[in-house]
């Protein structure tokens, strides 16, 4: 009996505690509410209230509720969802992506807030007239894309989004602004939209978004803090260690130096190098690459010129290894998965473009940074039928990591398109 009371008393104590959290998390939310609620009055009269995304799963789409497979899926455990990924499928979940991606195509509407061209900035904000090319391309090639595509509109209510169409690589070049000048040039433009029209005001720009690839753009909005923390940031300098970025809000852009077509390149047994980087020594973590394997027969690690093309290289090499620099992202995903090379990703807090979507164990592996002094081990262990399984999963991918003009079904721009898709989803509820 005496063991029979103590029992009770634990689950008691069990009850007692989660109750207690219940009730706390409840005043949590209903505090946050009122101040949230307080906050906007002042913005248009509307409470927002922003749904977040769980990794790894398919939201459903602006305007639709969701379907009883998008709550089976979010009902799965993280344990069920880690043994499903299986690494021979590119996809997390391919019939829920391809099914939600044609819906995204139907009815996502963006709204880009108009610039005339002989506005004096026109340059910032419209796209630009020539092929866009170079290590950011990305930021042109995306506005260039959207700026064609079905998803313009012209009427504002019916847009699901807005774009702010300023271009943080140009603003870097233009005379006027500058590097120095551009979190001033930011801040101004918020606020005159803020005051021109309506749309900022009724959700504090969470229904905003904008596009980078510079690392410039993660510094420019240091001084419009709602566009920081609001609004959709789609840059390519996505690390989660850094708080400017935020994982379930923002959308990682990758970083593509545009080629055109596809190049399958030499078979795994024609490739004699086991993994390749060239790139200049701008971190400590290629410091660390370039001083544990810079004498190495297998693992060809280069700093400065090559004395060969670098794309004979990459076609000579089974893995090519992506390593941070400046910041966590280059453009060697891309030129990997263009030239049949599997990625080898060491770069710490990285949030892999298309990761809501894409299994990026499927076609790449990611090594920690700790583990440098491993790579060759590493390598090794990975039995040919795996690597083969890499590699043709790797061809599979590159095409959502290429751009074009037009955009191409299931292309870079149209899988940004769908990661801000499965963001969308702000409710603005009338107080």
């Amino acid at each position: 009996m005496a063991l029979k009371t103590h029992s009770r008393r634990y689950v008691w104590s069990g009850h007692c505690v989660v109750v207690s959290l219940v009730l706390t998390c409840s005043c949590f939310i209903l505090t946050w509410i009122v101040l949230t609620s307080t906050k906007n009055r002042s913005n248009g009269g509307t409470l927002t209230v922003h749904k977040l995304i769980v990794r790894k799963t398919l939201a459903p789409s602006c305007r639709q509720t969701k379907s009883k497979t998008h709550l089976n899926l979010e009902k799965r455990s993280r344990h069920d969802e880690e043994n499903e990924a299986d690494n021979e499928h590119v996809f997390h979940n391919q019939a829920i992506f391809l099914q939600d991606y044609k819906e995204m195509m139907k009815k996502l509407k963006i709204y880009v807030y108009p610039h005339k061209a002989d506005d004096n900035f026109a340059n910032i904000f419209l796209p630009v007239n020539f092929k866009p090319s170079g290590n950011y391309a990305s930021e042109s090639y995306f506005k260039k894309a959207l700026m064609q595509s079905s998803f313009i509109t012209n009427d504002p209510t019916e847009a699901d989004l807005f774009f702010l169409p300023f271009s943080i690589a140009r603003l870097r070049h233009d005379p006027r602004v500058n590097v120095g000048g551009i979190q001033d040039f930011i801040m101004a433009y918020v606020f005159n939209i803020s005051q021109k029209y309506p749309y900022w005001n009724r959700t504090n720009g969470a229904d905003h978004f904008y596009v980078a690839c510079h690392s410039a753009g993660r510094t420019a909005m240091e001084k419009a803090e709602e566009v920081k923390l609001n609004a959709i940031q789609v840059v390519c300098s996505s690390s989660y260690f850094l708080s400017g970025y935020v994982a379930h809000k923002d959308v990682s852009l990758p970083q593509i130096w545009p080629r055109q077509g596809n190049f399958n390149g030499p078979t795994s047994l024609e490739r004699s190098t086991l993994a390749f980087f060239a790139g200049a020594v701008n971190s400590p973590v290629r410091a660390k690459l370039i001083e544990a394997w810079k004498n190495d027969s297998e693992i060809s690690v280069h700093f400065g010129r090559l004395s060969t093309p670098y794309s004979e290289a990459l076609l000579k090499s089974k893995f090519c290894l992506h390593v941070k620099g400046f910041e966590v992202n280059t453009a060697r995903i891309g030129d990997a998965l263009y030239y049949g090379c599997v990625p080898i990703i060491i770069a710490n807090h990285y949030d892999l473009p298309f990761n809501d979507v894409l299994n990026w164990k499927s076609f790449s592996l990611v090594v920690p940074t700790l583990d440098i002094p491993l790579l060759k081990d590493v390598l090794h262990n990975i039995s040919i039928k795996q690597y083969q399984n890499l590699k043709e999963n790797a061809l599979n991918v590159r095409k959502h990591f290429q751009w074009h003009m037009p955009p191409l079904d299931y292309d870079a721009f149209n899988m940004v398109m769908y990661e801000l898709w499965l963001r969308c989803h702000v409710l603005r509820i009338p107080l």
